[in-house]
Order: structure tokens, then sequence, then C-alpha cells
């Protein structure tokens, strides 16, 4: 559509300033004004994992799927009723736990934190930025070998990869957020005087939100993606271990579980914090409504 026939579209359907009559547009042209999503679906976010599960079960039942390479999902469920009922799945999904939330509660404030100095103040950004970004072209995973030497291979060191993993997103997504409010509002604040404190609390944080909540879904994703590789390392119990000692005994409907298990982890985290963005921000509307 050109900007032309646009503009015409447009003025279809303002006002007569004249005659203060209505000029609707005609039936036709107001269904193609619809250019959302459409109409919510309940449950609809469940539709792609059912589908998939559907595939992978008929695939099973009719021997499209070697059992030997993807056991059926009745045989995945019965393994993690029985690691249930020996207490072994409910003890590492626990330690996993634990160590995904200690690493989130280093990472998060102090990706924060960093990202506030960095944002709001410019020999912040003089000596904070520089040093993250540089960290961030480094992967955490290629760190592993050096904090090993640093922590030895104990919890301290699981949780410095984890912590590291989460604060790499949080800075990155909250500091262009407080860099991206528009420079009006500093025009406008300045003309009525409002003090620097003020400005921050009601304009820039406000408007930074949104960075922040984004940044928290990749902090989960990258946070469970650390767990993974950090469980296997030297370690006694958590979902990364059952996996690795099911893999070494060539136990793939465990190593299934597992998997399920990161997956299960992962989504309810994720709805968590969309939820949160929903609470957080009630006043912004978007194309997915």
């Amino acid at each position: 559509m050109t900007p032309h026939s646009f503009s015409a579209l447009a003025g279809e359907a303002r006002l007569d300033a004249r005659t203060a009559t209505p000029i609707h547009p005609s039936p036709a042209r107001r269904a193609g004004r619809r250019l959302g999503l459409g109409a919510p679906i309940a449950y609809g976010w469940a539709l792609g994992p059912v589908l998939l599960l559907a595939f992978w079960a008929l695939g099973s039942a009719l021997g499209w799927i070697d059992a030997r390479i993807l056991p059926a999902p009745w045989v995945v469920a019965m393994t993690a009723a029985d690691l249930v009922a020996q207490g072994r799945l409910q003890h590492n999904v626990a330690t996993s736990g634990l160590r995904a939330l200690e690493g989130l509660a280093f990472g998060i404030p102090a990706g924060i934190a960093v990202a506030l100095v960095s944002g709001l103040t410019r020999l912040g950004e003089y000596l904070f930025d520089g040093v993250v970004q540089i960290k961030k072209s480094i992967p955490v995973l290629a760190l592993i070998p050096l904090l090993m030497l640093w922590f030895g291979i104990g919890e301290g060191m699981k949780i410095t990869v984890i912590a590291l993993s989460v604060f790499i997103p949080i800075y990155i997504q909250f500091h262009d957020a407080l860099r991206g409010i528009d420079s009006r509002y500093v025009e406008l604040a300045e003309t009525l005087r409002v003090s620097r404190i003020d400005f921050v609390r009601h304009v820039i944080l406000p408007g930074a939100l949104p960075g922040l909540l984004l940044g928290l879904r990749y902090a989960m994703t990258t946070a469970l993606l650390a767990l993974v590789v950090v469980e296997e390392i030297n370690a006694t119990s958590g979902i990364g271990y059952m996996i690795d000692l099911a893999r070494s005994y060539g136990q793939t409907n465990i190593v299934l579980v597992g998997l399920v298990v990161y997956a299960i982890l992962g989504f309810s985290a994720d709805a968590a914090v969309r939820l949160l963005q929903r609470l957080a921000l009630p006043w912004q509307r978007t194309l997915a409504g």
C-alpha cells in the first residue's frame, strides 16, 4: 500500500469538521483494517507441544521411530514414575533448582547495578561498559577452565558460571533500554525543572523496565544452559549429573526424562517472567494483545 492510499483510507474514517458527521469506510475496507494477530485461543500455547507429542507417540506406535534411539513417550513416563518412586528425580531437581536460583540471585542484582551505573553516568560507562563488552565476546563456557583453577570444581565454580551467564543479558538489555530513552523527555524535564532523582524514578526506570524484563527472559535461558554444562563437571547430584550418568550406561530413557525436566523448568521460568511482564506493564499494548 502506498503512502497516498494509506492516507486516503485514514481520511475516510475521520469526522467531517464542518458537519460533524462521521464518514465510515466501506465494509470491505473496514475488514481489511484488521491487521492484528486475531483473537487469542484458549490454551493455544499448548498446540505445538501437543502436536509434537502426538507425532512422537504415533511414530513410536507404528514403528517409525527406533526405540533404541528414541524411546516411546509412555516408556519415558514410566521411567520418570520409577525415578520419583526411588526419590532420585525430586532430589536431583531440587539440587539443580537451588543451583540455578543461587546463580540468578548473584547475577541479576549485579547486572542491574552495573547497568544503572553505566547507563546513567558517563564515568560509569567509561569504567564498565567496555569491560562488559569484552566479556560478552568471550563465551562463559570458555571461562570454565580458568574458573576451575580459581574456584576448584565445587559448588562455587558452578554458581559463578551461572551468575556470569545471567549477568550479561541482564546488563545488555537493561543498559540499552536506559540509553534508549527519548531525549525529548530530557528536554521536557529540564524545561519543567524536574529533579534528576524524580526524572530517573518516574521517567527513565519505567521506560527501561520492558528492556529489563526482556533481559530477564534471556537470563533464564542462559542460566539453564550454564546449569546443563556445570552439572556434568564433577557433580554428584543434579539433573545434568543424572543425564551424564545415564549416558554412560546407555539409558536413553533416563536421558529423555532429564531433558523433559529441563524443558519444563525453562518453560515455567519463561512463563513466570511473561506473567510478570503483564503485571508490571499493564499500560503496554503490543501486537500480541
